[in-house]
């Protein structure tokens, strides 16, 4: 059995002590891949190993699928659905997306480029065009691709799209373009470098999928990428056009 243990910083000088009933670590693997138990101990006793855990309101699991964290949004996602459906008779159509967007999207936004793009995220896509449908009054069989335009609102997709782009741009120091990789001119110069990498939680991660993204945007969206303003506005009215039930849709998009 593995052992690790972890060396007392000194706390004298803040006043600050591990509070040992409260402390978890986490050890993160893949599927497939199992190891013997490893035991965390601090000043000789044992730390607490923890197959998920809660942190910034995100709910981490040891293999990062977003299961756990999923599950719990869609449940807030459905008390926010159930909140629409009872005063939607009461209230104007105004008032319905002021409430959508204080209960509904603050939610779906929230942490959205870690989780966005894993498959249990499907449920909260499903759970917002419900939403859509209470406040337009529509039938539970009618589409919600117009009425995503109409209201201006942004699919859990677009969102993701929209959140993981704004954090690439803000961030654009740890992206490397193509320009400063391959000393030649190429089509795709201005493009951000995109790693070589095999494990599917790396690829499907928000690093990865920002680089695939980000070099799929209409070369007019990506010109505004040093005018921060002008980017958000541009892309937003882009995202809230092109009405994206998925991420395999954006790409097979062709502006």
């Amino acid at each position: 059995m593995q052992r690790l243990e972890v060396r007392a910083v000194k706390v004298n000088s803040n006043r600050l002590a591990l509070n040992l009933n409260k402390t978890q670590f986490l050890e993160f693997r893949t599927n497939h891949f199992f190891t013997d138990s490893v035991q965390m101990d601090y000043e000789q006793q044992l730390m607490n190993n923890a197959t998920e855990v809660k942190f910034l309101g995100l709910t981490l699991d040891d293999t990062l699928s977003w299961k756990k964290h999923t599950e719990q949004l869609n449940s807030k996602l459905c008390s926010a659905c159930y909140a629409l459906w009872n005063i939607r008779s009461e209230v104007s159509l105004h008032t319905l997306k002021i409430i959508y967007f204080a209960y509904i999207h603050s939610l779906l936004s929230y942490g959205t480029i870690f989780w966005g793009n894993s498959s249990y995220a499907k449920r909260a896509f499903i759970i917002q065009k419900k939403s859509i449908r209470i406040i337009t009054n529509s039938k539970r069989t009618d589409s919600c691709r117009q009425h995503f335009k109409n209201l201006k609102i942004m699919t859990m997709y677009s969102q993701y799209i929209y959140s993981l782009m704004l954090f690439t741009v803000k961030n654009n120091h740890l992206f490397t373009p193509n320009s400063k990789i391959h000393e030649y001119r190429m089509r795709c110069s201005n493009d951000l470098h995109l790693p070589i990498a095999n494990l599917k939680r790396y690829t499907e991660g928000p690093y990865f999928s920002a680089i695939k993204i980000y070099n799929h945007l209409p070369e007019y969206v990506i010109s505004l990428a040093s005018d921060l303003k002008s980017f958000k506005k541009t892309l937003k009215r882009f995202l809230c056009q092109h009405t994206f039930y998925s991420i395999q849709e954006y790409y097979d998009f062709k502006g």
